[in-house]
């Protein structure tokens, strides 16, 4: 996601709640801290737009459609702030979403670098610097200094270079100040070494970091130690993230690396392929392996014990019929595990009691199959195969239809190579209207709320679909704890990513999405 994800930052700017003068004069370049959790660095919509290869950015982000979307996007970002600040605040406080309104425009279109500094307070700090003429550095400098008054109930103290701001609760430090074509947008607990050491060097060397030369967007983020600064559980084992995105030759590229806290032992197995079952026409194909540690910690796949447990999985979409997705994967004896599962699957019918719009399902099993009756347009099932390669498990929502196609060797041939984790290869365009079926089939299951076909988001994907082409992405171990991943795609992101966001973006709570950030202390007094 280009433009939207430097846009969420701005939202993540004003949640905690900047001054002093600087000598333009005999300043001294001073290295960032080098305890830094997270770097990103966009060079902006307007450099972008520049570039001999801004169609992969532009045929994504700058239709009418886009233009729809971004808009309803911004709207409903400028109002997050003020939604996640309530309880924190005296009642009265205005939502104050139009002055944050306009500098979200900003961080699209200008060049922009944020870090964030561990602390041993147990209060992160923020700083970023961005790019502006001197008419939007006031906007920025105005506005968010009336913002913060506002909810806060204190006021800024004005000085030369811009504005300092106490308060009484961490983050208890803001800063905001003008350096040269830059400001620097900064708070932190009790002082600000990274606000300090971007300023000056911006007024040494004319910017806050080095100048892109092979990106427009670069991102390293430890997310262990972010998720330990603000209670995000749920990226708590995610490894350290560090990836490129550039456009090239009409597509997107992403390189990337992924840092896992410690070496992971894993069992790289010769890949074993369901050749006979995997058939064309299809429009995806993946295959991924070495699981089986990660697979074993899971709650849900314990009660089945499967042992072994399966190590890879091969998932292929055909060109048919939208439900016609399938997964398997290899195991000692496919019957004995089918037995397994079986035995602690509770069979005969089921009422839906979550949504009564739905008919009950009936689960049946034997030795030969698991399947589950009563849905609509689909029969979910799990049934034994033997091919050349072992026994697998096929799983499908729809019967596997029999095809004069083989699985093309080229495509085999990409996985000869014994350090590849995973491996996907879809037609996007095509794999987009099948996955936006099956998403709409899931949330109906789930009773959620489907997305709407005249939605902001639906019309951006009916847009941008017929220029999507192939997409690949590749996962490969460099070292026991490296992997490096790459990808190219003319959009970017896959047809399940971009179905997953156009989902996001329209959710009702949005940009939350059932996501809450663990709740900091109460302040009647006001943020």
């Amino acid at each position: 996601m280009k433009k939207s994800f430097p846009v969420l930052l701005c939202a993540v700017l004003v949640i905690a709640g900047a001054g002093r003068s600087y000598s333009r004069e005999n300043t001294v370049v001073i290295a960032l801290p080098p305890d830094l959790i997270a770097q990103i660095h966009f060079v902006g919509g307007e450099q972008i737009s520049g570039d001999t290869n801004s169609p992969a950015f532009t045929n994504l982000w700058c239709s009418p459609e886009a233009q729809v979307l971004r808009g309803q996007t911004l709207n409903k970002l400028s109002h997050a702030p003020y939604e996640w600040l309530r309880e924190r605040m005296a009642s009265r406080k205005k939502d104050e979403a139009g002055r944050l309104r306009p500098l979200l425009d900003d961080l699209l279109q200008s060049e922009w670098f944020l870090a964030v500094r561990d602390t041993t307070n147990g209060s992160p700090e923020f700083a970023l610097a961005i790019r502006l003429n001197s008419n939007r550095a006031q906007l920025w400098q105005t506005n968010l200094a009336n913002v913060l008054e506002s909810w806060t109930g204190l006021s800024a103290e004005k000085n030369r270079d811009g504005w300092e701001l106490k308060k009484h609760l961490p983050p208890d430090l803001i800063r905001f100040v003008r350096a040269g074509d830059w400001v620097v947008f900064g708070w932190g607990q009790d002082e600000l070494p990274l606000n300090d050491a971007l300023v000056r060097r911006v007024f040494a060397e004319k910017r806050p970091a080095s100048a892109a030369k092979d990106y427009w967007l670069s991102a390293d983020v430890n997310w262990a130690r972010l998720a330990r600064g603000f209670s995000l559980s749920l990226a708590t084992n995610f490894p350290e993230t560090r990836f490129k995105i550039v456009g090239r030759g009409g597509n997107l590229r992403v390189d990337g690396k992924l840092i896992p806290s410690q070496p992971l032992a894993l069992s790289l197995e010769p890949w074993r392929v369901p050749t006979n079952t995997i058939h064309a026409p299809f429009v995806s194909f993946t295959a991924v392996r070495g699981f089986a540690p990660w697979l074993e910690k899971q709650g849900w796949a314990q009660p089945f014990e499967i042992h072994p447990l399966p190590h890879q999985a091969f998932v292929w979409a055909l060109a048919q019929i939208p439900f016609q997705t399938f997964v398997a994967v290899p195991v000692e004896n496919a019957t004995n595990a089918i037995q397994q599962i079986g035995a602690k699957l509770t069979v005969g019918p089921h009422t839906n009691l979550q949504n009564p719009f739905l008919p009950s399902f009936t689960v049946t099993t034997n030795g030969n199959e698991i399947a589950w009756h009563g849905f609509p347009f689909i029969v979910p099932a799990i049934q034994p195969v033997r091919e050349p390669a072992g026994d697998f498990l096929l799983a499908g929502l729809f019967p596997n239809s029999p095809s004069p196609g083989s699985l093309p060797m080229e495509l085999i041939a990409q996985l000869d190579r014994t350090n590849l984790l995973f491996y996907h290869w879809e037609i996007t365009t095509e794999r987009l209207q099948e996955i936006r079926g099956l998403s709409q089939l899931a949330l109906s299951l789930a009773g959620r709320p489907q997305l709407g076909a005249q939605s902001a988001a639906a019309k951006w994907l009916d847009r941008i679909g017929p220029m999507l082409g192939n997409t690949v992405t590749e996962i490969t171990q460099t070292a026991p704890d490296e992997w490096t991943f790459k990808r190219k795609a003319p959009g970017g992101l896959t047809a399940l990513e971009l179905v997953a966001l156009a989902n996001w973006l329209e959710a009702t709570n949005f940009p939350c999405y059932g996501l809450r950030l663990s709740p900091s202390p109460k302040n009647p007094a006001g943020p």
